[in-house]
């Protein structure tokens, strides 16, 4: 078993990528929401404890919290803004909101260290830190001492040592912050005594293992969207059970132009059961008259079981359902505890009576950039490892509103178009994801001297490292001028493109 390390997440926007800065110094991490109860925590026997950030004040009614006993029992704790003030809360220090001219702090913020703080060791003396707060630590509780401050924050990071307890005011995880990933490391290595035993090499070796002794002498149904996640889901359990895996396709009619029978080329050259199953008249009744971005998703979700069932019934006697679901699915499903951004098909979705033993999951735990690590870890092709993510759902939560046959054509063509543009373009770097959508919007324009009222389209690059959070992308004016000229000259029924320039938070990258 790897050693863990819990984050305690209090809602901030930061949350999980401080998980992923702390994976990425290959020590394995999970995110467990602050309602959990400290016996749950205790139970993973973490050897550090991260307290996120949160957008609530600490003194207020009802504001989210832990049990203190967890900060006394002797587990080295760090806390990162609201989870610095939680713990000087709860340890008997004083909080107080910012005075407008004082101590309040947004954005990059000129920071002094203290090098005999562990954190800061061999670091230089003063940097830039990101600030986001409207609280601030007035009085430290007994046994801290002050580490960092600011011009405006004296408290901007305190410790007590003997405890083993940490607090920042700022933000480490984010890269505005110079030196902030060495701070984490600092943490886990110096602090926490981390062994960094979480490697990709280690988790593909005990995931095979640990699929072999599930599945015993059974049999897999996998359902394979021509994705990364589906494509390294299905390499792994291949590698366990061999012949034993049935991978099935199905093209549910919401595919992007010309995807479904790329994927069926590819597959079908490979040594496993591939079958493509034809279900997108079921999809597309479904989805009629559906308006609700929930309500698509967990309709999806259903046809997708259903046809999995009656598959499986063909083939025979099959055992467990597999899913290429990885970590960012689970976190925005809620179903780690925490709030629902939005239900994935694969996520939750499942009914209680499916028909099979059990659901598989081997990529569950880990990030995007994680399984594409552990596809060339598996040596999968290039191709298949850098493909550009595309929700289960497909098309159907690119379209807002309801989903037809004809909005279907209408946003396949455009997204055909944009990505055939962005395509050949020689970027210093290329956006992680580019995409067209269809908005609900109709609006007046004037095509060939007459009057048109058509949809609009909205044209979607994001950048990212990990999906959890994402930038839009600078593309050239020229680039887009492009793309949109073509697209409303090309995709009849379109007589208007937008480009969406919203971050993630805010946003999603999907948009329903």
């Amino acid at each position: 078993m790897n050693q863990i390390v819990v984050v305690i997440d209090f809602g901030g926007q930061y949350a999980q990528l401080i998980a992923r800065k702390i994976r990425e110094c290959h020590v394995y991490c999970e995110v467990l929401p602050w309602e959990s109860s400290r016996e749950e925590i205790l139970k993973k026997d973490p050897i550090g404890i991260v307290l996120s950030g949160g957008p609530s004040s600490v003194y207020e009614a009802g504001a989210p919290t832990v049990d203190p006993a967890l900060l006394k029992a002797g587990i080295p704790a760090l806390g990162i803004c609201y989870g610095c003030q939680l713990m000087v809360h709860l340890l008997g220090g004083g909080v107080m909101p910012a005075a407008a001219d004082t101590a309040r702090e947004y954005g990059r913020t000129k920071t002094r260290y203290d090098g005999t703080c562990p954190l800061f060791s061999q670091l230089p003396a003063e940097g830039i830190s990101w600030m986001s707060h409207g609280d601030y630590v007035k009085t430290l509780p007994e046994g801290f001492r002050v580490t960092a401050t600011t011009e405006h924050c004296p408290n901007a990071g305190i410790a007590d040592p003997v405890r083993k307890l940490y607090a920042l005011q700022f933000h480490p995880e984010v890269r505005h912050t110079e030196d902030g990933q060495e701070m984490i490391r600092r943490f886990l290595f110096d602090i926490c005594g981390a062994a960094g035993d979480w490697a990709m090499e280690d988790f593909a070796r005990r995931s095979i293992c640990q699929i072999r002794e599930t599945v015993g002498e059974g049999s897999v149904l996998l359902a394979l969207s021509g994705g990364v996640d589906s494509a390294v889901a299905a390499v792994l359990i291949e590698r366990a059970i061999g012949k034993r895996l049935h991978c099935i396709y199905v093209d549910h009619g919401l595919m992007r132009k010309h995807e479904s029978e790329e994927i069926e080329t590819y597959y079908s050259t490979l040594s496993m059961d591939f079958r493509r199953v034809d279900a997108g008249d079921l999809f597309l009744a479904d989805l009629m008259g559906v308006t609700e971005p929930e309500e698509k998703r967990k309709r999806i979700g259903a046809d997708f079981v259903k046809v999995f069932a009656k598959e499986a019934a063909s083939i025979g006697a099959v055992d467990y359902l597999a899913q290429g679901t990885i970590y960012p699915d689970v976190i925005e499903s809620g179903a780690s505890g925490g709030h629902v951004i939005k239900s994935h098909h694969n996520v939750g979705g499942l009914p209680k009576e499916i028909g099979f033993r059990g659901v598989l999951e081997p990529l569950r735990v880990l990030f995007k950039d994680e399984v594409r690590a552990l596809g060339r870890e598996l040596g999968l092709p290039e191709r298949i490892v850098s493909r550009q993510p595309f929700p289960g759902p497909g098309l159907a939560v690119r379209i807002v509103g309801e989903v037809t046959g004809e909005k279907l054509r209408m946003v396949r063509e455009a997204d055909a178009i944009f990505r055939e543009v962005m395509d050949r373009q020689d970027m210093t770097r290329k956006p992680d994801q580019y995409f067209a959508a269809l908005t609900n919007m109709r609006s007046v324009g004037v095509m060939g001297d007459e009057r048109s009222y058509l949809y609009t389209v909205a044209l979607r690059a994001v950048c990212t490292e990990d999906f959890m959070t994402a930038d839009f992308a600078r593309i050239p004016y020229e680039v887009l001028e492009e793309a949109s000229r073509r697209i409303v000259n090309e995709v009849s029924g379109v007589n208007r493109v937008m480009y969406d320039i919203t971050s993630k938070p805010p946003a999603t990258v999907e948009y329903e």
